[in-house]
């Protein structure tokens, strides 16, 4: 049993998860967490190096089953290398993306069998579910419209994919939101940043018993 507190941030592509960690982790550091800050797919040397071969904008031919697969691979190394030892020092650990974005993105965007991608996950992670995800909600061409505005933001495969398949993907995250409401909770992220910081926090210190 991990001694720690798991965080996953999900959301459709500008839906402005980095942002709001950022904002979050000055707040949480001032009441004492020590958190570590991570991201799928990448995090450790392999990972980031499977993450270079699957975004790359270049890379337009990669078979679904591929792609999946190698964001599989990611996650085991990543989890292994890195997360389990942060959870079991009693860390809070904070996952830009995890095992929901292989539902959202490869089972509805792509068009996978979700229960290959179920079975996949449990192998990858044994078992092992954050304890709080927190599911940044964005219309998409919203979402996308906010990173065509953002010139500093790198530019991967996905975001050049078309906008059929960024509205699968968010139909993924509410289907498993209203599958998994009791550890998924929605934060409506069209609201200024400053808002949604505030609503973040508020959820994360309520899950975690911190006072606000």
């Amino acid at each position: 049993m991990s001694k720690g507190f798991l965080v996953s941030l999900e959301g459709p592509e500008g839906a402005g998860k980095t942002s709001v960690l950022e904002a979050l982790l000055p707040i949480l550091e001032e009441k004492g967490v020590v958190v570590l800050r991570t991201r799928e797919p990448g995090g450790v040397l392999i990972g980031e190096k499977i993450r270079e071969v699957i975004l790359n904008p270049s890379h337009t031919q990669m078979d679904a089953k591929t792609e999946l697969l190698l964001y599989i691979a990611s996650r085991r190394q990543h989890l292994v290398e890195k997360v389990l030892p942060a959870l079991e020092a009693g860390k809070l650990v904070i996952m830009d993306r995890f095992i929901d974005s292989s539902v959202a993105y490869q089972g509805f965007g792509r068009g996978l069998d979700i229960e290959a991608i179920d079975w996949l996950n449990q192998f990858a992670t044994d078992g092992l579910k954050p304890d709080l995800t927190l599911y940044f909600d964005i219309e998409v061409e919203e979402g996308l419209a906010r990173i065509a505005a953002n010139s500093d933001r790198e530019v991967n495969r996905l975001d050049l994919e078309g906008l059929d398949l960024h509205k699968k993907v968010r139909q993924g995250y509410l289907s498993l939101l209203d599958k998994e409401g009791s550890r998924i909770v929605k934060i409506d992220a069209s609201f200024p940043l400053e808002q949604v910081v505030e609503t973040t926090k508020a959820v994360l210190f309520d899950r975690m018993g911190l006072v606000k």
